[in-house]
């Protein structure tokens, strides 16, 4: 690693002085930066939870014992495997490491000085130089076979090829080879997990099925494909089982009664469990003329799962619940899940509940939290609920259940006013809803509604978190924050470049404020650009993470907040229930000091395990869009571009929000710029700009269940003229193949 001249430390080191190193110093270490910046003692700990933070954030990646690079590059050293080859016969590589949203870069492998050429599924420690948007490697070593992973595919029989395995993985561009004896006595169209063999069959790299999922004509492996591929655990241990099933309904003594209190669950309807309870009525303070009460209860999982047992142990482990459109994979089992720790209606459960004083401008004056016996008015849906708040309560409704419908809309209005003031950031992102029939198999793919009853139970949630967060930091007790970054300097540079294209007004360097991107997307509203602004925007934005230390949260524009609301799924609320539990003596199970101790490792794993799952959960979702729209391969659709890329344009389609790839080669023969500045493909000499939110009609082309991938083709004569550039990119420079190879190529 070339490093320059060791920097003046007098600037203060945060962020974006980090990342400007790291752009002069690709494959610094933690030792390596500490020392370009002049670093000592506690300051190499604030490096530290600096490079956690933007590895959390996707600016930077780790390259273990390579370092850091910026987040789209590559190190000057790293590992590689072979994908296959392009149509001049060059080999093509992707490396290992790569965790940007985005494609990785093209890699062309040089024949190694053994002359013995690489194949698909090699993998290779090699020297990386980039080369305009594309990497050319020279191989150091091949590695050994056996540090590859596991692979999960689907098995084809071909009569002239023999057993192919088809991995699931988008960026897996080659297929892997088996003999029969190799099976495990899986069939053809099965889904399997298979380990790599040594030797070559037909020159594809050979493997063996070590484990069968199931076959891929029944539509519930498609959320197993997902479950697998992330390693999601499914399976509860015979310990765990056993607690769960030795659980017995608490007693109400030593709780605060509840119970005479009407508090009512507002969920989905095709929700699994209820962890969450409301209660609103006015306050009889006269000093607090026109405010209200408000109760939060929240199943109160801690007195289930306690610190150290097999539960809590498994909890940990999972970190969280995962949802499918199929299925749940729960974080405790449904003994407690969906029973004793679920507030089902007209029974007896245990809560910690959240009083809240709020003022007639929805001003919080107060919060004390309890541990309670509760017991449950009604079970609502969001379509009830939303019909009592519009005058039209469901026939049968009993008048208790309306009265508290009645004073919880009431305290939300006035809680409105307050949080338009707070001004957090307010996107309008539509949900997709995969809807199945009773076969398994989709029968719809809609936008999920939105209503005001959603919006109502997630401030009173929101509200509940900032009182747990408050109340502990108050009284000195460590918890696990939920925290949001402001977006980096770099996001908001690319986002003012794009602005201007749009001709919006941005100033780079000032303070941002959620109320900045909100005024942003008010005057995209009502306009062509409204989506892609909202998309943009997000873009924009730092990851949510938990942290026990508090930087606050940007996108709430709160600076205190913690998750205490869903310890059914989210093993960090039941860290905050537990903290609750000790600082104000609420009785057994509060958190111990060796949970203490270790906060910052819960919070990294925990964190690690959402995304986990919310990447599983998206790929299900793509994959069954893909299985759905198989069967219109060939139709032509109106879609938007939401993501410009070097090899080609994202588009999602208007109907059902569904998502896919057009090939930079599916725009013609011209040869396209990628203007990252404009987020645009931009045509060499017809000039034709293909830009974020531009109008599109497509044309399905493929459609691949097995990887969720969608692929379109422009339609024919059709669609809205794309925009035309003011001026054409000046040609490649140079000459030759070699240059030609990085800078002309269709990928």
């Amino acid at each position: 690693m070339k490093k320059n001249k060791t920097p003046s430390n007098t600037r203060a080191l945060d962020k974006v002085r980090v990342l400007e190193l790291l752009a002069t110093n690709a494959g610094a270490n933690k030792r390596d930066l500490a020392k370009l910046l002049g670093l000592k003692g506690s300051d190499r700990i604030v490096l530290k939870r600096i490079l956690k933070e933007l590895e959390a954030d996707g600016a930077i990646a780790g390259r273990q014992k390579q370092g850091f690079v910026k987040r789209g590059e590559l190190p000057e050293v790293g590992i590689i495997e072979v994908t296959g080859s392009d149509d001049d016969g060059e080999t093509l590589a992707r490396p290992l490491a790569w965790d940007s949203n985005e494609e990785p870069p093209t890699i062309y492998v040089m024949p190694p000085k053994d002359g013995a050429a690489p194949g698909p599924g090699d993998r290779m420690l090699a020297r990386l130089e980039r080369h305009g948007e594309a990497y050319e490697a020279h191989v150091i070593r091949r590695l050994e076979q056996e540090t590859q992973t596991r692979l999960i595919g689907v098995l084809r029989d071909a009569p002239a090829t023999g057993w192919r395995l088809v991995p699931i993985n988008k960026k897996e561009r080659t297929e892997y080879a088996l003999d029969k004896s190799d099976l495990g006595g899986a069939k053809h169209n099965e889904l399997v997990v298979a380990e790599p063999k040594p030797g070559r069959i037909a020159g594809f790299s050979r493997v063996k099925v070590v484990e069968r999922i199931g076959s891929m004509d029944s539509p519930k492996t498609i959320s197993l494909i997902a479950i697998h591929d992330h390693g999601i655990p499914t399976e509860f241990p015979t310990a765990v089982i056993e607690e769960a099933k030795a659980a017995k309904p608490i007693q109400p003594q030593g709780r605060t009664d509840l119970r005479a209190i009407p508090l009512v669950t507002i969920d989905p309807p095709d929700a699994r469990d209820h962890d969450d309870a409301v209660w609103a009525g006015l306050d009889d303070d006269p000093a607090n003329a026109g405010g209200h009460i408000v109760l939060v209860a929240i199943a109160d999982v801690a007195h289930y799962v306690t610190p150290g047992s097999a539960l809590d142990k498994e909890a940990f482990k999972r970190g969280n619940s995962a949802y499918f459109p199929d299925r749940v994979v729960p974080m405790l089992p449904e003994e407690l899940s969906a029973e004793l720790c679920s507030l089902k209606e007209a029974v007896d459960r245990p809560c910690l509940v959240a009083r809240m004083v709020f003022d007639k401008k929805g001003h919080k004056k107060s919060h004390t939290f309890l541990r309670a016996v509760m017991r449950s008015a009604a079970r609502l849906t969001y379509a009830q609920a939303q019909a009592a708040f519009d005058g039209n309560p469901h026939t049968g409704m009993d008048a208790v259940v309306k009265k508290t419908l009645a004073d919880v809309w009431a305290a939300y209005q006035s809680l409105t006013i307050a949080r338009e003031k707070r001004d957090p950031l307010n996107l309008d992102l539509p949900e997709r809803r995969v809807i199945l029939g009773e076969d398994g198999k989709v029968t719809s793919i809609a936008y999920r509604e939105r209503l005001e009853s959603m919006k109502l139970i997630e401030e009173f949630m929101v509200l509940a978190n900032v009182a747990a967060a408050e109340a502990l930091e108050k009284a000195r007790t460590p918890l696990i924050y939920r925290v949001h970054d402001t977006p980096s300097k770099e996001k908001l540079f690319a986002f003012s470049d794009f602005l201007r294209t749009l001709n919006f007004s941005f100033a780079k360097g000032q303070v941002m404020q959620p109320g900045t991107f909100n005024r942003i997307l008010s005057q995209a509203k009502g306009t062509p650009n409204e989506a892609v602004m909202n998309d943009v925007v997000l873009r924009s934005q730092a990851q949510a993470i938990y942290d026990p230390a508090n930087i606050g949260h940007f996108g709430l524009n709160l600076a205190k907040y913690a998750h205490f609301t869903s310890p059914i799924r989210r093993y960090a609320d039941l860290i905050v229930h537990r903290a609750l539990i000790r600082a104000f003596e609420l009785g057994d199970g509060g958190l111990t000091e060796r949970e203490m101790a270790t906060l910052g490792a819960t919070a990294e794993h925990i964190t690690m395990t959402e995304r986990r799952a919310m990447a599983a959960e998206r790929d299900s979702t793509d994959r069954y869009v893909a299985a759905f729209m198989e069967d219109r391969i060939g139709e032509s659709f109106d879609a938007r571009v939401t993501g410009v890329t070097r090899f080609g344009l994202f588009v999602r389609l208007a109907e059902s929000g569904a998502e896919g790839l057009i090939p930079i080669r599916s725009l013609g023969a011209d040869y396209f710029h990628h203007d990252e500045k404009r987020q645009a493909l931009v045509g060499q000499r017809s000039r034709i700009v293909y830009g974020m939110g531009a109008p599109l009609n497509v044309k399905l082309l493929e459609a691949a269940p097995i990887t969720g991938g969608l692929r379109f083709a422009l339609a024919d004569g059709s669609g809205d003229t794309p925009q035309r550039a003011g001026k054409a990119p000046s040609r490649r420079p140079g000459k030759g193949p070699k240059k030609d190879r990085f800078r002309g190529k269709k990928r």
